[in-house]
């Protein structure tokens, strides 16, 4: 082979591996596992996560880039379909409009595990974009013969909800937890992504800013370190956020509804406050590779959750 012949040859391998890019929408009800499948396929914890629904609230994009493709996956709230106040209904609108902005969804259940949570949200999905099933958590189940009935049956139940004559365009189970068959998930979101060139720099993870995400590290100790004894009506509010040499001072404001759930927050001589404020900023060290500077105060202002004035000022949509 001569120089040219291996020159026009690595030109053609080239031309066949187009460059592909495109966003990609996480939908699901509550607690299926779409926020730990996101920080696992980019590598990166971004979305928080919890047992608890409700843990996201906001859109949020995870942005991964390889040598053929840019995958930009769009974390969304779980679909609410209970306790209806101003910030449920804002959640699922998040969820709708998402929906009309992708290129490619992915609909992720738990595996074995289908009900009527889960078919509102199947309504939701568009009929003409291709949408690809993600069963999650499948290290749970021992017997993995019951997958494809399972998949089976969810697949008939969208071609027939949607009037569809085709079903889903891949059907992938994977254990985001274990990191399992997610490199089977790229592959198969690749052949669906259209040709293009990237939209974001091949280092971004993610369009939200350090101020968003220190908030949220901050909303996801307080979900997991008070138990089901708080409500959910708790937010978060970055009051200052000050990058001093490689060092960031933050200070932060834990709105709450009731002074009864500030005493449950702060705790027994401020232990569950100082506790939840040192697992925040070690993740947020963590992510920002820095230092962190961090206090936290707990505010009482009641009916937050249904003053859209105060959701607008929080940036719920």
């Amino acid at each position: 082979m001569t120089e040219q012949d291996a020159t026009n040859t690595d030109h053609a391998g080239a031309s066949a591996e187009p460059f592909r890019s495109g966003f990609i929408a996480i939908v699901g009800r509550p607690n299926v596992g779409k926020s730990t499948l996101l920080n696992h396929l980019i590598g990166q914890k971004i979305s928080i996560t919890s047992r608890k629904a409700q843990t996201t609230r906001h859109r949020i994009h995870g942005i991964l880039t390889d040598a053929h493709t840019q995958y930009i996956f769009v974390d969304t709230p779980g679909f609410q379909t209970k306790h209806m106040n101003a910030l449920n209904r804002g959640m699922n609108r998040v969820v709708t409009s998402s929906l009309r902005d992708v290129q490619v969804v992915m609909y992720v259940l738990e595996a074995l595990r289908y009900d009527e949570r889960d078919q509102e949200v199947l309504k939701l999905l568009p009929d003409n974009r291709p949408v690809l099933l993600v069963i999650n958590k499948i290290d749970e189940v021992a017997d993995k013969g019951q997958l494809f009935a399972f998949a089976e049956r969810v697949a008939q139940d969208f071609k027939h909800v949607l009037s569809r004559a085709e079903g889903f365009a891949e059907i992938v189970p994977v254990s985001a937890k274990l990191g399992s068959k997610l490199d089977e998930l790229r592959e198969a979101l690749r052949r669906h992504l259209p040709e293009g060139e990237p939209i974001y720099d091949e280092n971004d993870i993610t369009d939200r800013s350090e101020r968003f995400l220190a908030g949220e590290m901050l909303r996801e100790k307080v979900f997991r370190f008070t138990g089901e004894e708080l409500p959910y009506s708790v937010s978060v509010v970055i009051e200052q956020f000050k990058l001093e040499g490689k060092m960031r001072r933050i200070h932060a404001a834990i709105l709450v509804d009731k002074e009864a759930h500030k005493a449950m927050l702060i705790g027994k001589k401020g232990e569950k406050l100082k506790e939840i404020a040192t697992q925040a900023r070690l993740d947020m060290e963590k992510l920002f590779d820095g230092k962190v500077y961090l206090e936290v105060f707990v505010k009482v202002r009641s009916g937050w959750a249904d003053d859209q004035r105060v959701l607008r000022s929080l940036g719920y949509e």
